[in-house]
């Protein structure tokens, strides 16, 4: 058997780790071994020292969902009086501020809404096109295409087929959580199944759409659960090479029904163990992404020397995880200081990372 040093040698240089090893990493070697490596790992990937962030804007086209999420605070059953569908002028004009505050890209969700159909969204996203041409136009989870196509009578192809013909750029990763059935039958009956999620992904790729992989902590599962959701998204990647990035973040517990349950917080150590894991085990993924939305810039910035090289967003606006008690911000100029004082070079990107904006 491997002494996880030697395992720990061969992934920062590149060599593929198996699952048993990743196991046995996260729960022998140290915090310090682990981030070195992942940093290592990093640093053969992204020599330039930069770490990318991204001005965007998280737009919630709509909180009306029928698939009650026990860990979600944002979603209104049909017919609620808090129910929403936000008008395509309200959309454009969160745009046009968002393109004054130097951003180049739109993160549209919404929840899964049962009387939206494909004409709704291909209309919203061609007048997205029309009026902001050089924004990019990130939307939609594989819930919210799987619905699309159930209500409009379209296979999941020709669903993404008429939508990048409207306008779709590419796909988030939402709606991932946890890429096990054990768990998600827990948390969300009501979702798409661990295959359906990746068989939507598959689909996206194969259609020329890039899309991004997340992973939720903290809601119950163990650490075998982990590594077959990271397994999972390494073997589809290693089949279409279609995702961007890979972003984990933490359940936030305030107002969902999941957090009145005795479920044990993630620390700051466990998650700065998860991003050095993964980036030493998806080692066909080019950025990993902190979530410091849900963990804050403090924890955010030490993050960067355990195999991350991208912060994500400025969050102009998010709403899904702060209805659920997540209350961190920050401005364009807050997030490059954040990664200075780290001893990195702040780099806006884009939403695909294929540039820096400055």
């Amino acid at each position: 058997m491997k002494a996880c040093r030697d395992i720990l040698e061969g992934a920062a240089a590149g060599q593929r780790i198996e699952d048993a090893e990743a196991a046995r990493l996260f729960t022998e070697a140290t915090l310090l071994e682990i981030g070195e490596a992942a940093d290592r790992a990093r640093r053969r990937r992204h020599p330039d020292g930069v770490i990318s962030y991204i001005i965007d804007r998280n737009i919630n086209y709509t909180n009306v969902c029928n698939e009650y999420c026990s860990f979600c605070a944002f979603y209104r059953p049909p017919g609620h009086p808090e129910a929403y569908v936000l008008s395509n002028e309200a959309i454009y004009a969160k745009i046009r501020e968002t393109v004054d505050r130097g951003g180049t890209g739109i993160l549209m969700q919404g929840g899964v809404h049962p009387d939206l159909r494909i004409e709704y969204y291909e209309d919203l996203l061609a007048g997205m096109r029309e009026r902001f041409p050089d924004v990019h136009r990130h939307c939609f989870s594989p819930s919210e295409i799987l619905n699309i196509a159930k209500v409009s009578g379209l296979s999941v192809a020709e669903t993404f087929r008429r939508l990048k013909d409207a306008g779709l750029d590419s796909m988030p990763g939402g709606g991932a959580e946890m890429l096990d059935d054990e768990i998600r039958s827990a948390i969300s009956p009501l979702k798409c199944s661990t295959d359906d999620w990746l068989r939507v992904n598959r689909a996206a790729h194969e259609a020329g759409l890039r899309t991004s992989a997340t992973m939720m902590v903290g809601v119950g599962e163990t650490l075998d659960h982990r590594i077959r959701h990271l397994r999972r998204l390494r073997d589809l990647q290693d089949a279409t090479g279609g995702f961007t990035a890979f972003i984990p973040w933490t359940f936030q517990k305030e107002n969902t029904p999941l957090g009145k349950r005795p479920l044990p917080d993630v620390t700051a150590t466990e998650y700065l163990r998860l991003l050095a894991l993964s980036r030493v085990y998806l080692d066909n993924f080019d950025n990993i992404q902190v979530s410091w939305l849900t963990v804050g810039l403090k924890l955010g910035s030490v993050a960067l020397r355990f195999g991350v090289n991208d912060m994500g967003s400025i969050m102009i606006e998010e709403n899904v995880i702060s209805a659920a008690g997540a209350n961190h911000r920050a401005t364009d100029d807050v997030l490059r200081r954040v990664i200075s004082d780290a001893g990195f070079t702040p780099r806006q990107r884009t939403t695909l990372y294929e540039r820096y904006v400055n």
